[in-house]
């Protein structure tokens, strides 16, 4: 019997040496928990006085330690802080993993390096969640245009400023009018066309405002301030819609200018702050991924459209998971099911986009481990040396 309590002490022995060897092999593996050797005696009736059966491994218990998240610079890559897993479709099976390294494919699918796909919740084609899960594609489509309905401009026009020598207003004749700015707008095609604004002087606290796009005039507005230099006409500072059709088909637009902004203070003309809400069209320049999992692409006209929102999945007993490879867990029974979630809601942890989550391995406390076990393995084949000693020294009593 003695032979089997000292083999049991090198499986056990082995076993650690396994555990231990596939922690370090792994500590530099992205998202990788490492995993503990645990054992229990074996009581045999025969040694029930005090004797025991030797040893059994009664499990190898991983570890859901936080690992360290470094920084790596690109927008793809995901970390999770605190508690969760990232959702993947591996083949119609969803799997779930630690590992955030994560990039785009040829149909815009954001996969990892095996190629399954990410699981996240769905937008509408407004960028809107929905709530259904599924991968998440990022659109290669261009963002359409959109075009210009308001202008907003703030401005100070010189309180001590005269009627201009020459009159009437013509904007070809500089000494016909004050002051100009312009602005460059966006018809539904996206095609862009110059906004510019022409003040002239009529006197005490009175300017004509002419508008002009691309040459042709749109209107005429007339601007009066009062003795603390605001704007009193037009009311609120809202110039009545300017209504026009751009050159180059565009639809018919009606664009309405802001001026709440503007002022007449005792200053040189100057042009404070001029905003319009329209835009071109613009092509995918870039996928950024925020704390929240939203999947944001960005486009050449300054857009950014939600295109999913990265899933995380949480459970009541990780250590319950399978490991199956590929930095991938499956869920069991005794893990429970997967509760689905945002990051940063409930008990799942937040996202940091531009960052990987290392290895939690410890290499120095597992080579301390290593060494351990090695000692373990040696006094259980001592155990059998003496054992077979013992045995000979019977034998030639005989």
């Amino acid at each position: 019997m003695a032979f089997e309590t000292a083999i049991s002490g090198l499986n056990a022995a082995q076993t650690q040496l396994n555990v231990l060897g596939n922690n370090i092999a792994n500590a530099g593996t992205t998202g990788f928990k490492g995993s503990t050797a645990q054992f229990q005696d074996v009581l045999a009736n025969i040694y029930q006085q005090g004797g025991g059966g030797g040893v059994a491994t009664a499990k190898v218990a991983q570890s859901f330690t936080q690992g360290d998240v470094t920084t790596t610079g690109n927008p793809m890559d995901m970390a999770i802080n605190g508690q969760g897993f990232f959702v993947v479709n591996n083949g119609g099976t969803q799997m779930y993993t630690r590992d955030g390294a994560f990039g785009l494919n040829q149909n815009g699918d954001i996969v990892n390096s095996s190629g399954e796909e990410l699981v996240g919740f769905s937008t509408d084609g407004s960028g809107h969640l929905t709530g259904a899960t599924g991968p998440i594609q990022v659109s290669a489509a261009n963002s359409a245009p959109f075009a210009t309905t308001t202008v907003a401009l703030g401005a100070n026009l010189n309180s001590a400023a005269t009627p201009p020598a020459t009159s009437p207003f013509n904007p070809a004749d500089s000494t016909s009018y004050n002051n100009t700015t312009s602005e460059t707008i966006y018809d539904s095609l996206g095609g862009s066309h110059q906004m510019q604004c022409y003040f002239t002087n009529t006197g005490a606290g009175t300017w004509n405002m002419d508008t002009y796009v691309d040459g042709t005039s749109v209107g005429t507005t007339a601007l009066a301030f009062n003795a603390s230099g605001t704007l009193t006409t037009p009311v609120g500072g809202v110039v009545p819609p300017l209504a026009f059709t751009p050159a180059g088909g565009g639809a018919a637009m009606s664009v309405t200018v802001n001026l709440a902004q503007t002022t007449q203070y005792g200053n040189s003309f100057a042009v404070n702050s001029i905003n319009q809400n329209g835009y071109t069209t613009g092509t995918l320049s870039g996928v950024t991924i925020d704390a929240k999992g939203n999947v944001n692409a960005t486009y050449t006209n300054g857009q950014a459209v939600v295109q999913g929102q990265v899933a995380l999945a949480n459970f009541t007993n990780p250590q319950g998971l399978t490991n199956v490879g590929n930095n991938n867990w499956a869920s069991t029974t005794s893990s429970g099911s997967p509760v689905i979630g945002a990051a940063g809601s409930g008990s799942i942890g937040t996202l940091q986009s531009g960052a990987l989550e290392a290895s939690n391995v410890d290499v120095s406390s597992e080579l301390v481990q290593l060494i351990v076990a090695q000692r373990n393995f040696q006094a259980s084949s001592q155990a059998i040396k003496t054992e077979d000693a013992v045995i000979q020294s019977i034998m030639q009593i005989g």
